[in-house]
């Protein structure tokens, strides 16, 4: 009887885990996910380091190739930065879009309207410039490792999308990063992706010993971009929304990408 129970009991734990998963994987991505797979979607944030390092390994996948095609650096890069945002959809660049025309209404009353709007105004056109010009530069300085900086912008960008979910309150009553906050969400959250994400550095040296100030400066510098983004998004709007959330992510991924060039440099 109590072997019984307790191979139900692992089932279930394994068949929520893959609801868990498939849902991360159709809410943060566009690969398709088969229609008849159940889909979990309550605290699926605490997956999103996870998933951002199965898009970083994407990328980083598409780079080698198109490395092996003779293809140059600038162009390679550019190409893997507009990948990135055709796997998500353009999620988190479109956050980043809306929040920054948001912020530059003085009116604070006014800001999650303009927010809301789906028109792109100047402020958000210039954002999304700057972040895919910042990407795209500071990947084409990159000459090593390419494949472990992808992954590490994109699980540091998610892990600080995580911490700002947890801490920070929502603004809205409703949205579409609303159902984040119907999980309760604690610091022990934050464990396994510091872990997957540090685990990334450790790989590093091993790989070449000499790279160990690049491989602290990911680990350090993705943690504390990535948590200095969400709270001046919480500092200027009193919380956070979906679109800010998008922000953090991509904010986090540009920052710490031109961190990695400099350090390389």
């Amino acid at each position: 009887m109590v072997d019984d129970k307790l191979v139900r009991s692992t089932i279930d734990f394994f068949r929520n885990q893959g609801a868990a998963i498939a849902a991360a994987v159709a809410f943060y991505t566009c690969l398709p996910v088969p229609v008849s797979w159940t889909l979990e979607f309550r605290g699926i944030a605490r997956l999103a380091p996870a998933i951002g390092l199965l898009i970083g390994g994407m990328l980083g996948l598409a780079d080698l190739g198109l490395q092996l095609l003779g293809m140059p650096a600038l162009t390679r890069s550019a190409l893997v930065v507009v990948l990135g945002i055709a796997i998500t959809g353009g999620l988190h660049l479109d956050g980043a879009m809306d929040a920054a025309d948001g912020l530059a209404v003085p009116d604070p009353v006014r800001r999650l309207e303009v927010m809301r709007d789906s028109v792109t105004g100047a402020f958000g056109a210039m954002a999304a410039i700057a972040i895919v010009l910042l990407k795209t530069a500071a990947l084409s300085d990159l000459n090593h490792y390419r494949w472990l900086a992808l992954m590490g912008v994109a699980g540091w960008g998610r892990w600080a999308q995580l911490v700002a979910i947890a801490r920070y309150p929502y603004l809205r009553a409703e949205g579409k990063g609303a159902f984040h906050k119907e999980s309760i969400y604690s610091p022990f959250d934050f464990i396994p992706g510091v872990l997957l994400l540090v685990s990334l550095s450790v790989l590093q040296v091993v790989l070449e010993g000499d790279r160990w100030l690049l491989a602290v400066g990911m680990a350090l510098g993705g943690s504390a971009i990535g948590i200095f983004a969400g709270a001046w998004f919480n500092h200027r709007l009193g919380g956070h929304t979906g679109d800010t959330y998008g922000a953090v992510v991509e904010w986090t991924e540009a920052l710490l990408l031109c961190l990695l060039a400099a350090l390389e440099g």
